[in-house]
């Protein structure tokens, strides 16, 4: 079945960077788009970034625009995320998915960006 795993989340200082990674099994990566969504406290799931199979082609939420950029290593079946300049409005809990609207999310891992 489909196990997606993330980590590399913390607790950071505003215009502090970390890169998340998505350790992906069960299914064939290489073939998929990936995403990355997030949910803050209290709030819904939202969107951040799109991936195509082949790295090639990337989207982004406009609240993380040139402030994030999302790659992928198809041999070693894993996703990132690179967060730059983290406001405090970053701060959630990131999954990787395997849609845009969070299917087959993982247990997410926790960015806190803050002073």
């Amino acid at each position: 079945q489909v196990q997606l795993v993330e980590s590399g989340g913390g607790l950071v200082q505003p215009g502090g960077s970390l890169r998340l990674s998505c350790a992906a099994s069960g299914f064939t990566f290489s073939i998929r788009w990936m995403n990355w969504v997030r949910q803050a406290p209290g709030k819904g799931l939202e969107w951040v970034s799109s991936i195509d199979a082949n790295g090639d082609y990337a989207r982004y939420a406009d609240s993380v625009k040139g402030r994030f950029t999302i790659s992928r290593d198809n041999a070693k079946k894993t996703l990132y995320l690179q967060m730059n300049n983290l406001k405090p409005e970053d701060t959630a809990l990131y999954y990787c998915a395997t849609t845009a609207v969070g299917t087959n999310k993982g247990q997410g891992t926790q960015v806190t960006v803050s002073s």
